[in-house]
């Protein structure tokens, strides 16, 4: 019995279409995986282990409850340094007897960059790390902690099934020139972010319109920043974060399947944006990344 040329057709169209969902599949799992290993790894977000506001002047750190800076029990001296903060520049001063590194060389005092413009000086001390970050018009010590209880206790990330049909291709409107979009975040900041546009798409029977951000001069993918009818149900409560590159000819590519939590999902010493009232979707997104809720978080903001 000879197999005829339309049946023979259907059977290659349908085992091609099999071996592209496979492989998609495939893709998907491998980010997710790489996903998990970045958040377990050294300097992962499960290493934060502490945030410190640094007031003018001296801010003295070890693991002495009596300083500004209070690291955990048995990690370092009791008495090893002090920060100067003064006029938004951060200075480090390590007690007489202490050793630390910033970039691989050892330190006994040393300007600390912020992260404002970039990578920030990282100065390492036995297993832990501290830098500068800056939110707003504050200035504070960000802690990491390779042994730290969050780390430990860590039991894995859990996902929604991969759905193709949550990868969307979109209609991209452009502003022509980027225009600035508020951002909130946790501390109760906003910050003004560039955006060069929109994403308008269907879903579950409705029009959904999502505005991307650049994080960065020179970026390569949108930052999308957004909330569904899942959070504070299945998905973390104060939304998720998603990424997409750049749009092409009218059209950008959503992957909701790569929806993630933002790092206050896992540490509470994290500053967070969170979705502008313009990315609050009105619908359940069933795809991506599920809650983890494993530590006393914000709530999400009144709309």
């Amino acid at each position: 019995m000879r197999t005829r040329p339309t049946t023979l057709l259907l059977v290659l169209t349908l085992a091609s279409a099999v071996s592209a969902d496979e492989a998609y599949r495939a893709d998907v799992k491998k980010w997710r995986e790489d996903r998990e290993a970045r958040l377990k790894a050294d300097g992962g977000w499960l290493t934060v282990a502490g945030l410190f506001w640094l007031k003018e002047g001296d801010n003295r750190f070890g693991t002495d409850p009596g300083n500004d800076i209070v690291l955990p029990p048995g990690s370092a001296p009791e008495r090893a340094g002090v920060f100067k903060f003064a006029g938004g520049r951060t200075t480090v001063a390590l007690a007489s007897g202490v050793t630390g590194t910033i970039a691989g060389k050892t330190v006994t005092t040393a300007d600390m960059k912020s992260d404002e413009a970039g990578a920030p000086d990282v100065l390492t001390l036995r297993g832990l790390t501290l830098q500068v970050i800056k939110r707003g018009e504050r200035h504070a010590i960000r802690l990491k902690d390779k042994d730290s209880a969050l780390r430990k206790a860590f039991t894995g990330l859990h996902w929604y099934e991969v759905r193709e049909d949550y990868k969307v291709t979109a209609r991209f409107v452009s502003y022509g020139a980027p225009q600035p979009v508020k951002v909130p975040n946790i501390l109760g900041q906003t910050e003004a972010m560039p955006s060069p546009g929109y994403a308008v798409f269907p879903m579950n029977g409705k029009e959904v319109r999502l505005e991307g951000v650049l994080e960065e001069p020179g970026a390569e993918q949108l930052f999308f920043i957004l909330r569904d009818e899942t959070s504070g149900k299945e998905t973390y409560p104060a939304g998720r974060f998603m990424y997409a590159d750049l749009p092409k000819q009218g059209t950008i590519v959503l992957d909701f399947n790569k929806a993630y939590n933002p790092p206050c999902a896992f540490t509470p010493f994290a500053t967070c944006p969170l979705p502008p009232p313009q990315n609050w979707m009105p619908v359940r997104v069933e795809a991506g990344e599920l809650d983890y809720g494993h530590h006393d978080r914000p709530a999400a903001p009144a709309r």
